[in-house]
């Protein structure tokens, strides 16, 4: 049954100024509460099957690689999030045997878990693989009070770092251990949305969060592979496809302790990845937002896997995204187009004079119509139509979604640039009311719909 649920108008734009025209842009919300925060990082404790009762009795055996003898290793990767990214990445990264992996969990059940039945395990065209060489750890400001007490790395820095956690709590997870992150740290984040460190924030937040020129080499891996959980350390590769990667910023002090990391991603068969450069990237990650845009917060609302939103041309459903691709459409070429995007536009041909950005501007423009990005999303929509979103698979377990990391970025940047992304708050708001819609009802709450 449809529960009724009050939706509030999106706010109309502040102002109409360009950027060129405003003192300074107003940082978004979480840069102002990461910015404000004037408290000392936490002290961390790396917790290990050692620090839990029983662990002799548990029967798991130790992984090889010798994390007590070098924890702060530079060939050492640790991976923040098992969801279903964190169990790829891991699974991937663990096939050629080289680099030493530390598990990283965010509660001390998974621990338990994991020594109750140690590895991760990824089906692919059905045959199921289960890996176990992988070391384990939870970090917590609590002291363990059984086995040896430490803190990550032993209280230095960690050298290698993949966030594979939900995107919300990607960048405040990340900040939560900056004690142990410094010049000579690389952290990727695999999430989906846009990455929160790309200009203009990236440098501001950087620089308020780290000692002067010791912040990491910032780096964003944009993972169009489908994956669906079957529990607990336990996925479905069901649509392998590729990974597009490469720096947002980079320390200029220690570029080259980026290569590491982005080496073994590399090597990483399964996950197909290949290096590109920033404004590369940037371009990519506005199409795949728009994707996740659109697929994943109607396959929630609706309950169905990704396919069905595109089984009845000229329905609802498709009605509904073709007012979703013209709103994001209008925010995209707006974005192009404002001063705040100058560097990375003018970065796509790094000998471009003024006369060039505009040219390449008007590429974006086209790269970014309604016509092209439907075409994007109806090749994406057949590739997955067999899957179930990420979305869909938060709703049904109850978990938090990252619809304001795909609709809300839109939302918000329409509010930064002076337009309206209505449609788009809407989604938000229904997909955080927990509405299950009929296609039928789609209408009800996009009436412009009704008109195309």
């Amino acid at each position: 049954m449809l529960r009724r649920v009050t939706i509030m108008p999106a706010m109309r734009h502040l102002s109409s100024q360009s950027v060129a025209q405003r003192s300074k842009p107003v940082a978004p919300s979480w840069l102002q509460s990461l910015t404000r925060d004037q408290s000392t990082a936490p002290t961390l404790y790396a917790w290990t099957p050692k620090n839990i009762a029983g662990h002799k009795r548990s029967g798991m055996q130790e992984t090889n690689s010798s994390q007590s003898s070098s924890p702060d290793s530079s060939s050492r990767i640790y991976i923040l999030g098992i969801g279903n990214l964190g169990r790829l990445y891991a699974t991937s990264l663990a096939e050629r045997a080289e680099a030493p992996i530390t598990l990283v969990f965010h509660r001390k059940s998974m621990l338990e878990q994991w020594m109750a039945d140690p590895g991760i395990e990824i089906t692919r065209h059905g045959i199921r693989q289960k890996t176990s060489a992988f070391d384990v750890e939870w970090w917590t400001e609590e002291k363990p009070d059984v086995g040896p007490v430490r803190e990550i790395c032993d209280g230095r820095h960690v050298s290698n770092l993949i966030v594979a956690t939900k995107a919300p709590d990607a960048l405040p997870q990340t900040d939560r251990i900056r004690r142990y992150l410094n010049a000579s740290s690389t952290v990727a984040f695999v999430q989906n949305g846009m990455s929160k460190l790309w200009p203009p924030y990236g440098a501001e937040y950087s620089s308020g969060r780290f000692p002067s020129s010791q912040h990491p080499n910032w780096i964003v891996c944009v993972t169009t592979h489908g994956v669906t959980s079957l529990g607990p350390f336990r996925s479905i590769h069901a649509s392998p496809a590729d990974v597009s990667m490469g720096p947002v910023l980079l320390n200029p002090r220690t570029v080259t302790k980026s290569e590491y990391l982005m080496d073994e991603i590399v090597k990483a068969r399964q996950l197909a990845a290949k290096r590109h450069p920033p404004s590369t990237l940037w371009v990519l990650q506005l199409e795949k937002l728009v994707v996740n845009s659109i697929i994943n917060p109607l396959t929630a609302l609706l309950r169905c896997k990704n396919g069905l939103l595109f089984s009845q041309p000229g329905g609802n459903a498709e009605r509904v995204m073709e007012l979703l691709l013209a709103e994001a459409s209008q925010v995209l070429q707006a974005l192009v187009q404002d001063d705040s995007s100058y560097e990375m536009v003018g970065a796509m041909d790094s000998s471009a004079d003024p006369h060039d950005v505009n040219k390449i501007r008007q590429a974006l423009l086209e790269r970014f119509s309604t016509q092209r990005l439907r075409a994007m999303l109806r090749h994406v929509g057949e590739k997955v139509k067999d899957n179930t979103s990420s979305m869909l698979q938060d709703v049904t377990s109850g978990k938090q979604t990252e619809v304001r990391e795909f609709n809300g970025w839109l939302v918000d940047t329409a509010e930064y640039l002076g337009i309206d992304a209505a449609n788009h708050n809407t989604v938000c708001e229904l997909v955080e009311a927990g509405l299950i819609l009929e296609e039928s009802q789609l209408n009800g709450y996009f009436p412009a719909a009704g008109q195309l």
